[in-house]
C-alpha cells in the first residue's frame, strides 16, 4: 500500500519545513543552465542555474532565479550583459563545478567568447546572449530577465534535474 500523497493544504509553505518544500518542487523536473558573464576584473564566471524559462518572443526575453544568498547573485546584478547556457547530458561535471563554491569557475572548462565577449560554455545545447532586462524580487531570490541579443542551438539531449538528481528525459521516437 503506498503512502498517501500531500493535498495543496497540507503543503501549506508557512507549515512545511523547508526540505519538505524542496522535495515537493523537485517534482517538477528542470533544465540545468550555467549562467555565465565576465567579473569586474575582466575574468570570466558563473553559476549554476536551474529555474531557466523563456518568457517572450517579441520582445525576446528569458528569464532566471538566483538565490540572494549566493556569491554570485550580487555580481550578477550589477552586469548589463550575461550569457545562459543550456547544459547537455554529458555536462554534469560542468554543472557540478559552476554549483560549487570556488573562485575560478572555468578551470579547465572549454569555452569560447560570443561576439559581444560573454563566456559561452563549448558543447551546451544552446546559449543566448542577453542583455539585463529587468529584474524583481522573489523572496529568498532576485528573478532576472534578460533581453536575448544572439543565441545558438545544436540537436543534443539536455542535462536537467528531477528529484535531487542529474538525469536526462527519454526522448520518444
Amino acid at each position: 500500500m503506498s503512502s498517501p500523497s500531500k493535498t495543496a493544504s497540507s503543503l501549506d509553505p508557512r507549515k512545511a519545513s523547508i526540505r519538505a518544500l524542496c522535495d515537493a518542487f523537485g517534482c517538477f523536473p528542470t533544465g540545468v543552465t550555467v549562467v555565465s558573464f565576465i567579473d569586474q576584473a575582466g575574468s570570466p564566471t558563473g553559476v549554476t542555474i536551474s529555474s531557466f524559462s523563456s518568457l517572450s518572443l517579441e520582445p525576446a526575453l528569458c528569464m532566471f532565479g538566483i538565490g540572494k544568498n549566493l556569491p554570485s547573485c550580487e555580481r550578477l546584478l550589477g552586469r548589463v550583459d550575461f550569457s545562459i547556457n543550456i547544459l547537455a547530458a554529458e555536462q554534469e561535471i560542468i554543472a557540478r563545478q559552476f554549483a560549487a563554491p570556488i573562485e575560478d569557475k572555468f578551470a579547465n572548462i572549454d569555452w569560447h567568447p560570443s561576439p559581444t565577449g560573454l563566456p559561452l560554455i563549448d558543447g551546451a545545447v544552446a546559449c543566448f546572449s542577453c542583455c539585463h532586462w529587468a529584474h524583481y524580487d522573489g523572496g529568498d531570490h532576485y528573478i532576472i530577465v534578460g533581453e536575448i541579443m544572439g543565441y545558438q542551438s545544436r540537436q543534443a539531449q539536455s542535462l536537467n534535474y528531477y528529484r535531487g538528481h542529474f538525469n536526462t528525459l527519454r526522448q520518444a521516437g
